[in-house]
């Protein structure tokens, strides 16, 4: 919280008394700079609240709807297939051409993860982020206009590669503009947009639904074609919206940044923004094991979430739902998980702690895993465990990657750590897209029992990273800070500097 100074003068010597008549002296009034919790002196203009309102009005929203959009595009092809979209292509059923179109957008999605957010840094967030969103909304128009299994498969490989870089992109400027300790509300907010995306989506399925047969089109088709045309708009005028980083932020003035950047390096550390991010950087990074074991706490939660944003509509059509009815019942359970993943960054920000943070919504996911896959019998409580299901595995993920990416020192460590973490994790979906196959409807246990491995692969992962940075934190504790290495020595190390410490 920030804290104002007292005036170094009493303020009785406000006025003072010159030759019988009282002036006023400006300067015996000023107080004192406003300092942050870090000791670093605030611009005299503003204040600290101030400014990061400022910019969580400039850098979230926009970010947040650019990726709702992204993950509207991505997994509305559920929505789709709820309207027909597998019999109008001639799939074949028992062949699992579906969980194939599926599986196909995630492998330019994975591979160029890194390239992606070097590409982000060189050509800047608003011209790489606005562009790759135009292309990708422009892909989901095509997807309504296909006409064959195979352009099916051709135009989700092409989403797959325009969307690379939406989530570690976003992930990665987020991350160069906030403290640890007040990032985890800010990443949630961004994260749970596709809690948001999920609950908007199956609302505009199931009004385009009514749309069925308008110009010789059928509904799912509509679907495609109109999510496509708002993503294009949307990008063309996020070309002026997107954030830059902060020491390119036009819209603040240089104290401004420059005070930013000096509470991010009391923070964080040095950035190395000035210096492009080199193989030998890469190479680097993944000496750090860390690094993969950052990979695997994510991957471990990408199996069920896809898992339930690829399949959930037909889980639920398998209640006795109609077409609209399963759209509609598909909302309650996302906006349950935005709810509760905004209280649990709430409180992790508060105690700015992250570990139990993460195991606590995973042992939520478990308990709805479990009755899913146990019950089946009782559409109402296996309703109820989706709830469950969403709410445990959307809660997590974000506070997962905050804590991962956050503690990451600099800007090559993170542009890096970040990609890779989403870029390996996202391997998980390939599984996802497999794991619910129609030969094991309704009951899908094969799926469920699928799920459950991977939570616990993650709850591992998770208790393997804060055993790792407490034991650093500790032994550079023992070590002390003064190794003789110089400041750039010690910024091209990043969070491996001897003065970092890892939030735990």
């Amino acid at each position: 919280m920030a804290k104002r100074a007292k005036p170094t003068e009493s303020l009785e010597s406000e006025f003072r008394h010159d030759k019988g008549n009282n002036f006023y002296d400006p300067d015996i009034a000023h107080t004192d700079p406003e300092y942050d919790d870090l000791a670093i002196v605030c611009p005299s203009h503003t204040t600290e609240r101030r400014l990061m309102t400022q910019i969580d009005l400039r850098v979230i929203p926009v970010l947040s709807i650019l990726y709702l959009l992204a993950f509207l595009d991505r997994t509305n092809i559920a929505n789709a297939a709820v309207f027909g979209l597998a019999t109008d292509l001639d799939l074949v059923s028992g062949t699992n051409q579906y969980n194939t179109a599926l599986t196909i957008f995630f492998v330019p999605y994975i591979l160029f993860e890194i390239p992606s957010n070097i590409f982000l840094k060189k050509l800047k967030p608003h011209v790489w982020l606005s562009g790759c969103m135009f292309v990708f909304g422009l892909v989901t128009i095509c997807q309504g206009l296909v006409k064959s299994y195979s352009g099916l498969l051709a135009t989700r490989f092409f989403l797959g590669l325009a969307e690379t870089g939406m989530f570690p992109g976003s992930f990665y400027l987020i991350g160069m503009w906030y403290k640890r300790s007040e990032a985890q509300k800010r990443y949630t907010f961004f994260f749970s947009s596709t809690t948001l995306a999920g609950a908007f989506g199956g609302l505009l399925a199931a009004a385009i639904g009514k749309m069925n047969g308008m110009r010789g089109y059928l509904a799912w088709r509509w679907i495609f074609i109109l999510e496509g045309v708002l993503t294009c708009v949307v990008a063309i005028v996020f070309f002026f919206l997107i954030p830059s980083f902060p020491e390119d932020a036009s819209w603040l003035t240089e104290d401004e940044r420059a005070y930013v950047k000096a509470r991010l390096q009391a923070d964080q550390g040095r950035s190395a923004a000035e210096r492009n991010i080199s193989f030998k950087d890469v190479r680097t990074i993944f000496k750090d094991y860390k690094i993969f074991v950052g990979g695997f706490m994510y991957f471990g939660l990408i199996v069920p979430a896809y898992g339930y944003a690829f399949f959930a509509p037909g889980i639920i059509k398998s209640y006795g739902y109609s077409s609209i009815q399963t759209q509609l019942h598909s909302v309650p359970p996302w906006a349950t998980a935005f709810g509760f993943a905004m209280i649990i960054a709430f409180f992790s920000d508060k105690l700015k702690h992250r570990f139990i943070f993460t195991l606590l919504p995973i042992c939520i996911s478990l308990t709805g895993f479990a009755i899913l896959l146990s019950v089946h019998t009782n559409h109402n409580l296996e309703y109820a465990a989706l709830f469950l299901v969403t709410t445990g595995t959307y809660s997590a993920m974000p506070v997962i990657v905050c804590w991962f990416t956050q503690n990451l020192g600099g800007h090559h460590r993170r542009a890096v750590g970040t990609a890779w973490q989403i870029g390996f994790g996202n391997i998980g979906g390939i599984i996802a897209t497999y794991a619910f196959l129609s030969a094991d409807a309704p009951l899908y246990k094969t799926g469920y029992a699928i799920c459950i491995g991977f939570v616990c692969l993650s709850a591992a992962s998770c208790v393997t990273y804060f055993m790792s940075v407490w034991m650093q934190n500790r032994n550079r504790d023992r070590a002390g800070r003064d190794l003789g290495l110089t400041e750039w020595e010690k910024t091209e190390k990043g969070d491996m500097s001897p003065d970092y410490r890892y939030q735990l």
